[in-house]
């Protein structure tokens, strides 16, 4: 039995693993709104919500509505892109991709606060530990994979599920001439091993009790929340080895 209540406050990681993160979800919208300011739309009726970036070039849409459960998209036109993403991938890393988007249009306040990587994929990979095969990219669970194929009209694919479990199952995609920086800013945010903040009810229930997952306290750890949980993920590196 889990030894966590629906409402307690948890430290999720790998992040791939911690669900959506419902209450967060301003996270990826407010600060393009407040801190640059993007002119956004609220259409009641239906819950979408628009925001756009001053010249017009660039679009984040949250829509959770979609009949494919794809919540977010960015847009941006001239040259078209498109980067999309489904219920539960992680805001953490959706808010990564967003909230970078004035630097793309050569707005850098905010810069210092906000970094973009400068990292590869591949550099990427070999920091968290994600195994290279060919155009893969997998996660050292193997629950998380990004695939690369530059010749496809969506050259990059992040797929994930839990032995293909009900609600663990999330994607994001992005298209031909999507900056591979962009791509790269959202695989940085994914696969660190810095743990998410979750209410335990929101962890996708096949996560709650998965050896994969490690959960920890926020209110009940005797240290540093976060201080508590890198001492887990220290020990449960060394009972592996």
């Amino acid at each position: 039995m889990t030894r966590f209540e629906p409402q307690d406050r948890v430290l999720v990681s790998q992040r791939h693993l911690a669900g959506a993160g419902i209450d967060r979800l301003a996270d990826a919208i407010g600060p393009l709104v407040h801190l640059f300011g993007w002119p956004s739309e609220h259409e009641r009726a239906s819950g979408r919500i628009t925001v756009s970036s001053p010249d017009g070039s660039l679009f984040v849409n949250f829509n959770s509505r979609h009949t494919q459960g794809r919540w977010w998209s960015v847009a941006h036109h001239e040259p078209f892109w498109e980067a999309q993403f489904t219920r539960q991938a992680p805001i953490e890393v959706i808010a990564a991709v967003t909230q970078v988007l004035p630097q793309l249009i050569g707005d850098d306040r905010h810069v210092e606060r906000i970094p973009l990587t400068t990292s590869t994929l591949a550099q990427i990979a070999d920091l968290n530990h994600w195994h290279r095969d060919n155009g893969t990219f997998t996660s050292p669970d193997g629950h998380c994979h990004l695939q690369h194929a530059l010749e496809e009209e969506t050259p990059w694919r992040f797929r994930h599920h839990v032995y293909d479990g009900f609600d663990t199952h999330w994607d994001a995609s992005f298209t031909q001439d999507t900056p591979e920086r962009l791509v790269a800013q959202f695989f940085a945010h994914l696969a660190t091993t810095t743990p998410v903040e979750r209410t335990f009810r929101d962890v996708p229930y096949l996560v709650q009790d998965l050896d994969d997952a490690l959960i920890t306290p926020v209110r009940a750890a005797a240290v540093n929340p976060h201080v508590h949980h890198a001492v887990a993920q220290f020990d449960r590196a060394v009972a592996r080895r």
